[in-house]
């Protein structure tokens, strides 16, 4: 879908910066003289006296201005502090570096692209990004206004709108549209309104969101949007991840291997990590006294029993043990033999 139908689509624009959404548009030309006032003899003279070449570049202008209304591409610049961003996450974070190309190239060349915004829906005089956020960054990092087209947009126009022109721009990863599309449903938009944004048919979106129900937001935080790896590995990945394996995972994540990795190192060590099966550790169960001490800790695991003695609660205590296992054995042997 090209960008012009994308506006196309939409609301009905807002020329103005204000905040306020406009009444509909009205018959008059606005932008092809002055304002109406009540006709006076001065200013009827005043007119006879405009060259006709001034009056048809005006109206010749005014016809442009209007066309580019009609069409939504009336461009207004923004102050960025008054521009929030979707309701609705898209992107993950890019890396520091790809934001600083953008820095750059907006400082050298300007904004060549403006971005979509719609009048807040609950605070007046704000606005509220469908897309562009990237964009908005940049500008509000480099102190400049934000070139934005303003649409008057419904909650479904918005993410359809975000997310037709990411699709348009530079397509989400895999991972990042999943999760987009998980996001919409959890915010209770129809599996049609998601099929829109994304671009994509009803069987393709019950494999991007049911790729990735059973993996934890943080852990698709830790790996990053991953942009070489497709359906297939995040299938197997969530296949993969039991609850047992969270705490290792987080572990493997955490590490310091995982933490200088780019994205797609990172999810390859974490599905090597629940590919390669670890001893699971037996539960710990505690003997206490009768006079309420917490003196042993025990576990059993295949043929293995293990005490741990809390010398700190009754000090000597192991070393008494150990003076009576002998006996203690001798005991275990004869009831054994009854």
């Amino acid at each position: 879908m090209s960008r012009k139908n994308l506006f196309g689509n939409l609301a009905v624009p807002i020329p103005q910066a204000g905040g306020e959404p406009p009444a509909a548009m009205a018959p008059e030309r606005p932008f092809a003289g002055k304002e109406r006032k009540p006709p006076r003899m001065a200013s009827a003279l005043g007119a006879i006296t405009e060259s006709l070449g001034a009056i048809t570049e005006k109206a010749q202008k005014a016809e442009e201005m209007e066309r580019r209304l009609a069409e939504g591409l009336t461009i207004v610049e923004l102050d960025p502090a008054n521009v929030d961003v979707s309701f609705v996450r898209d992107r993950m974070i890019y890396t520091d570096e790809d934001h600083t190309k953008l820095v750059e190239a907006i400082r050298a060349n300007g904004q060549q692209v403006p971005i979509l915004v719609r009048p807040h829906p609950k605070e007046q005089g704000r606005y509220q990004v469908a897309y562009g956020h990237r964009r908005l960054r940049a500008v509000t990092e480099l102190g400049i206004q934000v070139r934005a087209v303003i649409r008057n947009l419904t909650d479904e126009q918005l993410v359809v709108a975000q997310g037709q022109e990411n699709n348009e721009r530079t397509n989400l990863t895999f991972i990042e549209k999943a999760r987009f599309a998980l996001r919409l449903e959890d915010a209770g938009f129809s599996r049609e309104v998601i099929q829109q944004a994304l671009c994509v048919d009803k069987t393709y979106l019950s494999r991007l969101i049911n790729s990735i129900k059973n993996i934890p937001p943080d852990i698709i935080d830790a790996i990053g949007y991953a942009p070489s790896i497709g359906q297939r590995r995040w299938q197997e990945f969530s296949e993969k991840l039991t609850a047992q394996k969270l705490a290792g995972l987080r572990e493997t994540l955490h590490s310091p291997e995982a933490q200088t990795a780019i994205s797609d190192k990172r999810f390859e060590i974490a599905i090597k990590a629940l590919l390669t099966e670890r001893p699971v550790s037996p539960p710990i169960e505690q003997w206490v006294s009768a006079d309420g001490i917490r003196l042993v800790k025990y576990s059993q695991a295949d043929k293995k029993f293990s005490l741990v003695i809390d010398e700190k609660a009754v000090p000597q205590f192991g070393q008494f043990l150990i003076g009576r296992m002998q006996s203690l054995y001798e005991d275990f042997v004869g009831s054994q033999s009854r």
